[in-house]
C-alpha cells in the first residue's frame, strides 16, 4: 500500500526530478513545433484546392484512428536502422533512443489533432474578410497575419491546449522511439509504467499525481490566457 513517507521520498528522488524536467521540456518544444506547422498546414487545406487534397487530409487524420503504438512502430521503422535512419546518423542526427526521438514522437501524436482543430476554425471564418483585405491592396501574407490569424486566435489556443495535453501524456510512441532509458529518456508516463511493472507503487502513484497536476496546470493557464485574449 502507498504511504506518505514513500510519496515524499519518491517526490524528491532523482528519477522523479529527471522525468518531470524531461516531460515538461520535450512537451513544450513539441507543442510549439506542432502549432507552427499546423497553422499553415490547416490554412492551406482550408483555403486552397490542389490534387489529392482529400488523400492528404485522410493521411493527416489517420494517426487519430489507430492505436498510438502503431504510430510508434512506424516512426521506429522510419528513423531506425535503415537507409533514412543511417543517412541522418551520417549527418550527426540521432533520433532513436534520444531526447530528440521523444520530441518527434510527441509531435506526430499531437499534430493531427492540432491540424483538425485549426482547420475547422479556418473553415468557420468567412473568406470575404480576406477578399476585402486583398482588394484594399494588402498581400496574402499580410492578410493572413492581420486578418485571418486574429480571427482564428481562439481556435489556435484550443489546439495548443489539446497539443500540450497530448504531448504530456504520450506513452507508447515515446517508449518505442525514445527508448525509455532510466534517467535519460524516461518521461512521467514511462516512469509510471516501469515502476508499476517493478511493484514500486509509491513511485508510480507519485508520477501519476505529478502528471495530473502539470497537465491540469498547463491546460488551466492556457485556457485562462485564451479567455483573456479572446473574451
Amino acid at each position: 500500500m502507498p504511504s506518505l513517507q514513500g510519496f515524499v521520498q519518491s517526490l524528491f528522488s532523482e528519477e522523479m526530478a529527471t522525468a518531470f524536467k524531461l516531460t515538461l521540456s520535450t512537451s513544450v518544444i513539441a507543442a510549439l513545433s506542432v502549432i507552427l506547422i499546423a497553422v499553415p498546414t490547416a490554412y492551406s487545406l482550408s483555403r486552397y484546392n490542389f490534387p489529392l487534397k482529400n488523400i492528404v487530409k485522410s493521411i493527416l487524420d489517420l494517426p487519430m484512428a489507430f492505436p498510438e503504438i502503431i504510430l510508434g512502430i512506424a516512426l521506429l521503422m522510419l528513423f531506425g536502422n535503415n537507409l533514412f535512419g543511417n543517412f541522418l546518423q551520417s549527418l550527426g542526427i540521432n533520433i532513436v533512443f534520444t531526447t530528440t526521438g521523444i520530441i518527434i514522437a510527441q509531435f506526430f501524436v499531437a499534430f493531427p489533432y492540432a491540424v483538425r482543430i485549426i482547420y475547422s476554425t479556418f473553415n468557420y471564418i468567412n473568406p470575404r474578410y480576406e477578399l476585402v483585405s486583398r482588394s484594399l491592396g494588402y498581400g496574402e501574407f499580410e492578410t493572413f497575419k492581420n486578418i485571418t490569424i486574429p480571427l482564428a486566435k481562439s481556435g489556435i489556443f484550443a489546439a495548443l491546449v489539446v497539443t500540450i495535453a497530448r504531448c504530456i501524456g504520450t506513452f507508447a510512441a515515446v517508449l518505442l522511439v525514445g527508448g525509455g532509458t532510466y534517467l535519460r529518456t524516461e518521461t512521467l508516463p514511462i516512469a509510471i509504467y516501469y515502476n508499476l511493472s517493478l511493484g514500486n507503487i509509491d513511485m508510480a502513484i507519485t508520477a501519476s499525481i505529478i502528471l495530473i497536476l502539470i497537465s491540469f496546470a498547463a491546460i488551466f493557464v492556457l485556457e485562462k490566457y485564451a479567455n483573456e485574449n479572446t473574451g
